[in-house]
């Protein structure tokens, strides 16, 4: 039950995610084989003001299904998300927490900016009725640590329970380190992914005037363009996904369907700046990540990129993969789940995993869709608009982060 290194083996055993393009995993991966946008114009509020006007919003969204009306009023909606896919997963996984040890059950989530609309709507009730008149509960809705703190609440997960704030890599390195809590033995399972919930006027304001998002909304879904000529900035979105990690031997002790199993991390920092991107960076985190599973780049059969549709990201993406890659980042598929629902910052890497998992279990490689003019920076095999049918064994997944954190992962066909 141990790997090469002498670790715990951390397989896969369920997921859940709520998404722009589908309230479950299903719905969300049959859009995506697709090549179906879920971005639209935003709705969450007024951005007639804004030179950002799309995003990638979750509709439909009800959270009375997975909680009582009380616990919904007092709790932030990247909580809810959180919440709603962490069920999913769990009962996908079919686990009944009350049958386990729970402290051998934990929870560790990646969050970018908690109850950023909470705080904005908190701001503007103390300037027009007091301070006094805020909700009671606004902190305990607002705090990053939440979201890990109110599914261990709701499920019954009594063990190591965490929060990592990484900004875009939040989600993978919550998977990181729940693997690594796994592997050296301190729990049997682990809740893992991330949640975001931040479309509202301050979040999109701040990173437009940074430049980051995109400026274009005559046609929204063709606003996240990846690798494309004509990107100009990302697409701000919310969501969660959530996977059930455990050890193998708890795994196959309980005949747990095995998805996929975690092979390899690999944690960066560019140690350069807080928004332009050192492309060793990048490129160390994905060798360190490849090389923890036991493998060369060579073996890697699928990348999912961090591609986020602006020029800085997929030029340097690409560049990072010809560094880690050589040769072969010419030959290896690659594309980018934001180009049909943006970016979910600290909940991207949550989403995406679940999209791996996915193309490992099923044999199908979902497009970068709107790549009709690729970026003569961007030159490598985005698989552009529609989805390809070809054999996984590994992939390698990346998540780049704000501050130059670095977050990548590989997923592997799971083999006894």
């Amino acid at each position: 039950m141990k790997d090469a290194k002498g670790r715990n083996r951390v397989v896969i055993t369920g997921m859940g995610a709520v998404t722009p393009l589908g309230l479950n995993v299903e719905e969300y991966w049959q859009a995506l084989i697709e090549g179906m946008s879920g971005i639209g114009l935003i709705t969450h509020f007024d951005a007639s003001n804004l030179s950002c006007k799309v995003a990638g919003e979750v509709k439909g969204f009800d959270p009375l299904n997975f909680m009582e009306r009380k616990q919904a009023r007092h709790m932030a909606r990247f909580s809810q998300f959180a919440i709603a896919s962490s069920t999913m997963a769990i009962q996908h996984a079919g686990i009944d927490a009350e049958k386990e040890d729970q402290e051998r059950l934990g929870v560790y989530l990646g969050n970018g900016i908690g109850g950023l609309p909470d705080i904005e709507a908190g701001c503007n009730l103390i300037r027009d009725k007091g301070g006094m008149r805020l909700n009671p509960f606004f902190m305990p809705m607002i705090l990053t640590n939440l979201a890990a703190g109110q599914v261990s609440i709701a499920l019954g997960l009594k063990g190591y329970t965490s929060t990592v704030s990484t900004a875009c890599a939040a989600s993978n390195q919550a998977i990181s380190e729940a693997t690594q809590v796994i592997r050296r033995g301190d729990a049997d399972m682990m809740v893992a992914g991330g949640t975001e919930a931040g479309i509202t006027a301050i979040g999109v304001a701040g990173f437009a005037v940074m430049k980051a998002l995109t400026s274009y909304y005559e046609e929204p879904t063709k606003a996240s363009r990846p690798f494309d000529v004509n990107h100009d900035g990302f697409v701000p979105s919310e969501g969660s996904g959530v996977l059930v990690l455990e050890s193998l031997e708890h795994a196959l002790r309980r005949g747990a369907n095995i998805l996929a199993e975690i092979a390899g991390c690999g944690i960066s920092s560019d140690a350069h700046h807080a928004v332009a991107v050192d492309v060793s960076g990048a490129a160390r985190a994905m060798r360190w990540a490849v090389e923890d599973a036991g493998l060369s780049p060579t073996d890697i059969d699928y990348i999912n990129a961090h591609g986020t549709s602006t020029p800085l990201n997929d030029s340097s993406e690409t560049k990072a993969i010809k560094m880690m890659a050589r040769d072969y980042a010419y030959r290896v598929p690659i594309s980018s789940t934001k180009s049909m629902i943006g970016h979910l910052l600290g909940g991207a890497g949550g989403v995406e995993a679940v999209a791996c998992v996915k193309t490992l279990n099923e044999g199908i490689i979902h497009p970068t869709i709107n790549q009709e003019s690729p970026d003569p920076d961007c030159d490598l095999d985005y698989v552009p608009n529609v989805a390809r049918r070809q054999n996984v064994k590994a992939i390698l997944s990346n998540g780049l982060g704000f501050g130059g954190q670095n977050a990548c992962l590989v997923f592997r066909k799971f083999e006894e």
